[in-house]
C-alpha cells in the first residue's frame, strides 16, 4: 500500500525580513492589510472561520479560493485550507523570531500527482504574493 502523504508535494517560501512579528502577524491577519497583497477577503483570525480569498475571474476559473482558518497562534502559526481549481492544500505561516527581525516561512501543502499545473502556478504566484507582502510591511507601522 503507497502512502498518499508520500505523493503531495509542497510549496515552501522563507525569508528573513527586519520586522517583528507582531507586525507581520497584522499583515497576515487583517483583511484589509491581506488584500494589500494577496486578494479581497473576508478572514477572521479565529479557528473554524470560514472564508474567501477572491480576485476578477479567470479563464476557466471563478476566481475564489474557499478556506478554513485550522490553527492560529498569534505571533506565531496561522494555517488555514485553501481549496480552489480542484485542488485541496494548507497553507502555514511560521513566524520565528530572529536577532534582526523575523524568518517568515509559508508552505502550501497538498499538492497530488496530478496537479502539476497548479503546482507551478503557486509556487510562480507565492513569489509574488511575498514580494507585495514586503512592501505592505514596509508602510506599515
Amino acid at each position: 500500500m503507497t502512502n498518499p502523504a508520500a505523493e503531495t508535494r509542497s510549496v515552501v517560501v522563507e525569508r528573513e525580513v527586519p520586522y517583528p512579528p507582531e507586525k507581520i502577524w497584522r499583515a497576515l491577519t487583517q483583511p484589509h492589510l491581506i488584500e494589500e497583497w494577496l486578494m479581497t477577503n473576508d478572514f477572521k483570525p479565529v479557528t473554524g472561520h470560514r472564508f474567501s480569498f477572491w480576485m476578477e475571474p479567470q479563464p476557466n476559473w471563478n476566481g475564489v479560493v474557499d478556506c478554513e482558518v485550522l490553527t492560529v497562534e498569534p505571533h506565531k502559526t496561522l494555517s488555514y485550507a485553501w481549496g480552489a481549481l480542484g485542488l485541496d492544500s494548507v497553507v502555514t505561516w511560521t513566524l520565528t523570531p530572529t536577532s534582526t527581525g523575523t524568518h517568515l516561512r509559508m508552505e502550501q501543502s497538498g499538492f497530488g500527482p496530478g496537479q502539476g499545473q497548479a503546482y507551478a502556478g503557486a509556487k510562480y504566484g507565492w513569489q509574488n504574493f511575498f514580494a507585495r507582502l514586503e512592501q505592505v510591511l514596509t508602510r506599515i507601522d
